[in-house]
């Protein structure tokens, strides 16, 4: 990959390059990512997992040299948990997008920043279904246009920060695939913090989504993100019609309750 130090290419598996992602797609920048900030967290590939489900992101394993594990769509976070239980001193990843994260498997989500198990989230959320056709999710912006919603979709979006905010996390941020840095910055973060951590990585998808919204090309949609994806200060200071036309970034959540398992262990030794 473009731009990985020699010292982290222990971290890809570079005999399944080239990838098979669309051009533009933001999957690759995300992925280099996280290969970034277990190299500069000095997290050795054999302490990590990468956990993927279906989809687009589902990919992301094989293009990565660490553990492994993808699953049924949806229960990414549900496998993990149990990779978590089993294995606590791996470092473990969860790769999800739209329906992995929020649709099928929001459920999950609610569960594992409820326990607040060690287990870091990242969410690719490319406002509709890649893989399938471009259908929208949960995740679609409201009024958007997708191949299930071809005068606009009426739902409102879900706000998936804020439910694992609510639910517990602790550590929760959002941001975009131009902001590289904050991502950047975002993961380190987020890896660190003991117990449930939650990244948002706004990640259109340009086959469909740019497409149907007339957004342009991936470098059209990039300035694009860089124009409506405003700091969480500045937004929260729009008015409601004013929001509408934006997306916050930045740092929601980050605190330390105690994580699921040392509360496990502590009950369990209080037992003996």
């Amino acid at each position: 990959m473009q731009g990985i130090p020699d010292s982290y290419s222990d971290y890809i598996a570079w005999e399944q390059l080239p990838h098979l992602w669309c051009a533009g797609c933001g999957h690759g920048i995300i992925l280099k990512g996280i290969i970034l900030a277990l190299g500069e967290l000095d997290i050795p590939p054999h302490k990590a997992l990468l956990a993927t489900g279906i989809g687009c992101s589902g990919r992301a394993g094989d293009y990565i040299a660490c553990h492994r594990f993808q699953g049924t769509h949806g229960r990414t976070l549900a496998f993990a948990t149990g990779i978590a239980a089993a294995q606590p001193d791996l470092t473990i990843i969860a790769f999800m997008g739209d329906g992995d994260a929020g649709a099928i498997g929001g459920n999950h989500l609610i569960h594992a920043a409820r326990r607040n198990i060690n287990i870091t989230a990242v969410i690719s959320n490319n406002f509709n279904y890649g893989m399938t056709g471009g259908q929208f999710s949960p995740l679609t912006p409201e009024n958007s246009i997708t191949s299930t919603s071809r005068s606009g979709k009426s739902e409102s979006i879900m706000d998936i920060c804020s439910i694992a905010a609510e639910a517990g996390a602790n550590y929760v941020a959002k941001t975009t695939v131009y902001h590289v840095r904050e991502l950047h910055k975002f993961l380190k973060e987020a890896i660190s913090t003991k117990g449930f951590s939650l990244v948002e990585v706004i990640s259109p998808c340009p086959t469909y989504y740019g497409r149907y919204n007339k957004i342009g090309n991936s470098p059209e949609m990039l300035n694009w993100l860089k124009e409506t994806a405003l700091p969480l200060e500045k937004f929260q200071s729009l008015s409601h019609e004013e929001k509408q036309k934006f997306f916050w970034r930045g740092k929601l959540v980050q605190r330390s309750r105690e994580d699921f398992l040392n509360k496990y262990k502590k009950q369990q030794s209080a037992m003996k």
